[in-house]
């Protein structure tokens, strides 16, 4: 046990300290209170396993001692970052309002988790990152995984944190700690700033006793705010918005982090507006609604397109613009277009642009409702809506349920991807929860499917991480258990990352993974083709004894072996039937069962219906190879649709009379 003082100062070392601050921190919103940290995730070696390590031992025999569940429990991972990506997918799940610990080992263990860093700060998603580090004394120096550079001394490899991290600090004293924890604890709560926060700590001071004050280790309750914006802007906001003919709604994340999609569907179904989604933002309006246009962008509908095309107001709502919502800067044609950005972080409000709202999602969507009160699109214009929706949602039903000129030119044994998603959506309960992240399931998700209640469609494309299916997946489950998870991953993405089965198998996580298998990286398959580079190095093939080159028989690898030997229970389907036989099975496994892996392969060269839109990616501008010209003429064509997307920002105000 530490030992008190009598001079309002508890003796522990700044490890312990550490832990014993983040046990007793909270979030509160709209009067709902919840813990900030839900648990540690970590691995432990030399740096961690005797500070942090021996602190998370201490807290947790302490928490056996009372009779009570330790406030931080520990998880033992298998990669770092890994790790990392179960914490972001949990914070996600939770709207931001709770998130995990994640701690690692000098050196390799530390800069594992760097690629996770990188996608909570661009996703605007909090996690709290401690990362260990050598020697502040510099005593045994160097020591085991040290960087060492002759001109700084100063320098380690935890310093490749500062640009990922919304906040980074170094605790080389124990005094330090408080001010690091408690600009940690700033940032991660702050729904403008949020991201990544870093606190590297070396070894030896996290082992290091130290006098702390007992107020230190009070409970805070961190107020997460609804920050209301300007009214000013909002009603120049209004001024503009109703004098469009044809506005159209993109909506981001931050509707779901604001918990606004009630108010987004009451205004756009008094104003008409139509409604298009960020991958971020998709499931903002469920299926059905009459304002729902679906996927914008390079991924989009063609329904959502073709409204973005002719849009002369659009609303963004929450999202930062990626190149995919903008189809790089060519979705929105329309000579005069004009946006308004309804943003709780001005960097965000202020792009192309933008007449910028700076404030909270749900606020500024309620506020300008009522501002628009009375006025609405034209009857025309809410009728060909409907006119393109129908048209995209039967062309879903036909990749749903491919024609029979399309199967019967598949081979035995093998599904459409296409197929495959729509099986799992129609057989999955509402309140199921979809994950991706990289290849070309993303984008076919983002178009097909169909979102029937909140929180049920989880795809991270701000960094589109290959590997973060089966780690997010646990923390999804971990943030609502009454909801199924079903990750959706390729064979390459899973090849990047299946470790965390044993996680879930270890923490008897039940997570479904239905796992398409297709030889290779269809994603960028398909895109090379594109770019005139034949599909050179995404098919996995053996290589050629006459040839020397990658284009032998498929590489002979048994994933669904892999996944066994993993631990997880692994269903393997051949058809249709087998595929929506294998989704019951797996519905009706205990929830404590620990992780299923459904395995399915798909043929790569049938696509999902197109989006009628592009994504930029240069082309070899001179090259000996006539597809590669080819591609490089077609280029230059698309090209000429990029638009600066730079209006005036002085908004027009609505004429009376």
């Amino acid at each position: 046990m530490p030992r008190a003082s009598t001079s309002g100062t508890v003796r522990l070392t700044t490890a312990q300290a550490a832990i014993r601050f983040l046990s007793r921190q909270w979030t509160e919103r709209d009067g709902e209170r919840r813990r900030l940290f839900a648990g540690c995730l970590g691995i432990f070696g030399h740096g961690n396993v005797a500070g942090l390590g021996q602190a998370l031992l201490q807290e947790e025999l302490e928490a056996t001692d009372a009779g009570r569940p330790p406030d931080l429990p520990y998880v033992l991972a298998r990669n770092e970052q890994a790790m990392v990506h179960t914490a972001v997918a949990y914070a996600r799940q939770q709207d931001r309002l709770s998130t995990w610990v994640c701690t690692a080992s000098i050196g390799p263990g530390s800069t594992n988790m760097l690629t996770g860093a990188a996608l909570a700060t661009i996703n605007r998603i909090p996690v709290l990152l401690l990362p260990s580090g050598t020697f502040a004394t510099r005593v045994s120096a160097p020591v085991l995984q040290e960087l060492e550079l002759p001109w700084a001394g100063d320098i380690t490899v935890n310093d490749a944190f500062r640009p990922l991290s919304r906040f980074f600090d170094e605790v080389n004293r124990p005094e330090q700690l408080p001010a690091a924890l408690l600009g940690a604890m700033r940032v991660l709560t702050d729904p403008a700033e949020t991201g990544a926060a870093t606190i590297s700590m070396p070894q030896d001071v996290q082992a290091e006793a130290f006098d702390w004050p007992v107020e230190l280790f009070d409970e805070r309750i961190w107020s997460v705010p609804r920050t209301r914006p300007d009214a000013h802007r909002l009603a120049e906001a209004a001024a503009l918005i109703s004098s469009a003919k044809r506005p159209l709604i993109v909506a981001g994340g931050g509707v779901h982090y604001s918990q606004a999609e009630a108010a987004l569907a009451e205004l756009a179904t008094a104003t008409g507006i139509p409604v298009s989604e960020t991958q971020a933002g998709k499931g903002s309006l469920t299926h059905g609604h009459p304002q729902l246009m679906g996927a914008v962008g390079s991924t989009g509908t063609t329904a959502a397109n073709a409204l973005a095309s002719e849009a002369d107001v659009v609303i963004g709502v929450g999202t930062r613009y990626s190149d995919f919502t903008t189809a790089s800067r060519t979705a929105f044609q329309e000579e005069n277009v004009r946006f308004v950005n309804l943003n709780v972080a001005a960097f965000d409000a202020g792009k192309h642009s933008g007449y910028a709202v700076v404030g909270d999602a749900r606020e500024a969507l309620t506020a300008l409702a009522s501002l628009l009160d009375g006025w609405s699109v034209s009857s025309a214009y809410r009728k060909k809506q409907a006119r393109l929706w129908s048209e995209w949602d039967a062309r879903v039903e036909r990749a749903y349920r491919p024609p029979a000129e399309v199967s019967a030119d598949l081979a035995p044994g093998l599904l459409t991807q296409s197929e495959v998603i729509g099986a799992v959506n129609e057989l999955t309960d509402p309140r199921d929860v979809v994950l991706c992240a990289a290849g070309s399931m993303p984008g076919d998700l983002h178009k097909l499917w169909r979102v029937r209640e909140r929180k049920a469609y989880h795809v991270e494309y701000g960094y589109s991480c290959m590997g973060y299916e089966v780690p997010a997946s646990i923390g999804i489950r971990w943030a609502d258990e009454s909801r199924d998870v079903f990750a959706m991953v390729g064979d390459g993405g899973y090849l990047m990352m299946p470790t965390e089965l044993v996680t879930a198998v270890q923490e008897r996580v039940k997570v479904v993974v239905v796992l398409v298998q297709n030889h290779g990286f269809h994603s960028i398959g398909s895109l090379s083709e594109g770019l005139g580079s034949q599909r050179f190095g995404t098919r996995y093939r053996m290589r050629g004894e006459d040839s020397g080159r990658l284009d032998g028989d498929l590489v002979r690898v048994d994933l669904a072996a892999n996944a066994r030997s993993l631990g997880a229970h692994v269903i393997e389907v051949h058809s249709r039937e087998e595929l929506e036989a294998a989704v019951a099975e797996a519905k009706a496994r205990p929830a404590d069962s620990g992780p299923v892996v459904i395995h399915v392969e798909t043929d790569p060269f049938v696509h999902a219906p197109d989006s009628a839109s592009w994504w930029d990616v240069p082309v070899s501008e001179v090259s000996d190879l006539r597809s590669t010209a080819t591609a490089y003429q077609a280029y230059r064509q698309a090209k000429e649709r990029q638009r600066a997307l730079v209006r005036p920002t002085t908004a027009r105000r609505r004429r009376r009379g």
